[in-house]
């Protein structure tokens, strides 16, 4: 029966991707830092954001666009370059954030119109512009792919399935990190809090920026 072929690997396409989501990386620590500072309604934009980055280079991948990418030494340096430099400059900004005054704990955070277009903005670039998220999706989606399915098609259709998924997850880890949101918008351990992400963000643009492929 049509179709039965694809869902006879989503069992193991779903492990693999849970497995994927949950690896420490740019996308969790700015999830993370997103939710305990903004609350859960503040990450959200964060991880559309992260997941419209995702599906973009899913069907690039699938269009042999991400091909092109990872096989230019040029395109890979000029995106890696850029997105070593974004994740610096997040990680300067929440540095910057730490030595600002804290707004009061029991005050409830606020997403406005335009922090919400910030929030998505920040994780599509940072998805984006990771030129080995291009590089991995050319390795991953095909062990997928059913033999004699269109790959276009089929990559799409997993790309959404990946999407759906992590968002979920995602979601979910914003809440459970939403719920403590009081504790962390406490000055001191808001202050903490952005001095470790930006460290971190710091550290992966630096890494980003040293690895070779």
């Amino acid at each position: 029966m049509p179709g039965v072929d694809l869902l006879a690997v989503l069992p193991a396409f779903a492990l693999a991707v849970v497995l994927i989501s949950a690896s420490p990386g740019p996308a969790m620590a700015l999830i993370l830092r997103r939710a305990a500072v903004r609350g859960f309604r503040g990450a959200v934009p964060t991880v559309l954001g992260l997941e419209a980055g995702l599906y973009v280079w899913a069907l690039s991948a699938a269009a042999g666009l991400a091909a092109l990418v990872a096989a230019s030494e040029v395109a890979f340096l000029v995106l890696r370059v850029a997105g070593a430099a974004f994740l610096i400059h997040l990680g300067i900004k929440a540095w910057r954030s730490a030595w600002r005054p804290a707004a009061p704990a029991d005050e409830p955070p606020t997403a406005p119109a335009t922090g919400w277009a910030a929030a998505f903005g920040e994780g599509l670039l940072v998805m984006l512009a990771n030129p080995k998220a291009a590089a991995f999706m050319i390795a991953f989606y095909p062990q997928f792919v059913p033999e004699g399915r269109p790959l276009f098609g089929t990559t799409a259709l997993l790309a959404a399935f990946q999407v759906a998924l992590e968002t979920v997850l995602y979601l979910s880890l914003a809440a459970a990190v939403g719920r403590a949101g009081g504790w962390f918008r406490r000055s001191a351990v808001r202050r903490r809090l952005d001095a470790i992400s930006g460290t971190v963000l710091v550290a992966l643009g630096v890494r980003m920026a040293v690895d070779g492929r």
